[in-house]
């Protein structure tokens, strides 16, 4: 019965493709929709974690000024000093490394080459707070660190620009007027979490940057990491009491510097991606309700053009649960058939996306049986009054309908 219920479907949507299309067009819009924004919102997710994992695990940053500004109106705040390194180093439990930062940007030139890149001035203890392995080469001895010798270490988008990719150990670059020697190779972090190549970079001894760049001894950043058997929070009060007392911050004026956890920053940028997808898929998932009223209306009109042909079925002994089998059939089909084009489209979709978004696509079976299963659900209730009108009509009257 029910095969034969379910050719007769197929041969009623194939009598009218352009009508069925059209009805269908709401479901496949919207299981697209659906589908497409889930899943790119999903990989965004993934991408805002991997980001923010590159910049390490129990890792605290502190910068002067509100946020990642440097604070609104008068003199901005002063920079970092070796001597608050020392200070964290020093006097906070918990404390694993501090590295701090001098940045600049710099023309970076090797032979007929040239591109503009950050360079950071730093110590080995930020290769002790946060991992980043190379792929070639070796990190600089203390000796070299304390002698501010003009050694570098470069990112893989560096190496890409000014080496074609190839080995640069051993090779001369140029920063501005100073040259120094590559001696190791930077494996390849990609995008920030905020935007921004983080392999767009040169990363020397913080002695030569203070010296042959920034001019002067201050310290832009530091990056502080965290025993995992200390809580973080704790952690990170403890830094914030010795810089309010070695900054001259006292009773309820406000911190003139900041403290970022990478854990939290991951944690509250992972749930403003999902709230926005979940928002986004919501406002997509009103295509699949206006789908199913385009159905139920459509299936509606059938019902009516074949009157005729149910008062006949009904006469010559079909019961009313057939009549309703086969209408509600034919609204699942043409919702099925909806749903399928649309998981379809949604592929297309996110093929085109991903590579603009420069995210990594990760087909989620969950969400493409969900959606599918959505819009078989739509045609079964959308389906169902037409379904029910047609099997409650009188065959006397049916066969008198012109």
């Amino acid at each position: 019965m029910f095969g034969t219920t379910f050719l007769l479907a197929l041969r009623s949507i194939a009598r009218h493709k352009l009508r069925s299309f059209l009805t269908t067009l709401g479901i496949i819009i919207g299981v697209a929709a659906v589908v497409a924004m889930v899943t790119l919102g999903n990989a965004t997710t993934a991408a805002v974690r991997k980001q923010i994992s590159a910049l390490g695990t129990n890792i605290l940053q502190i910068r002067p000024g509100q946020g990642f500004g440097r604070g609104g109106g008068g003199p901005p705040p002063p920079e970092f000093k070796e001597a608050d390194v020392e200070a964290i180093r020093d006097q906070v439990a918990g404390v694993t490394a501090v590295a701090p930062l001098a940045q600049s940007s710099v023309t970076a030139v090797n032979e007929g080459a040239n591109s503009t890149t950050t360079i950071n001035g730093t110590t080995n203890a930020y290769f002790s707070a946060q991992a980043w392995p190379l792929t070639g080469g070796r990190y600089w001895t203390d000796t070299e660190e304390s002698a501010g010798k003009g050694v570098c270490l470069i990112g893989s988008t560096v190496r890409k620009n000014l080496f074609a990719g190839g080995d640069a150990v051993g090779k001369r670059l140029r920063l501005n007027s100073v040259t120094c020697d590559v001696i190791g190779m930077l494996s390849t972090r990609g995008q920030a979490g905020f935007g921004g190549d983080q392999d767009d970079v040169v990363i020397l001894p913080i002695k030569q940057v203070q010296r042959r760049f920034t001019g002067n001894r201050d310290i832009r950043l530091m990056l502080v990491g965290v025993d995992q058997a200390y809580d973080t929070s704790a952690v990170q009060s403890a830094i914030s009491t010795v810089l309010r007392e070695r900054r001259g911050i006292t009773g309820g004026k406000q911190d003139d510097f900041n403290i970022f956890d990478t854990a939290q920053i991951s944690a509250t940028l992972t749930g403003t991606t999902q709230l926005l997808t979940s928002i986004v898929a919501a406002v997509a998932g009103i295509s699949l309700l206006v789908g199913g009223i385009g159905i139920m209306n459509i299936m509606l009109v059938s019902v009516t053009e074949r009157t005729r042909e149910i008062g006949i079925r009904l006469a010559i002994g079909a019961v009313a649960t057939e009549v309703l089998m086969q209408f509600l059939v034919e609204a699942i089909v043409l919702s099925c058939l909806g749903g399928l084009i649309g998981l379809v489209l949604a592929q297309a979709m996110i093929a085109v996306a991903v590579p603009l978004m420069q995210v990594e696509w990760v087909f989620d079976t969950q969400i493409n049986v969900i959606a599918f299963a959505i819009s078989a659900l739509i045609g079964v209730v959308f389906g169902y009054f037409p379904a029910r009108r047609a099997a409650a009509l009188n065959p006397i009257d049916a066969l008198r309908h012109e």
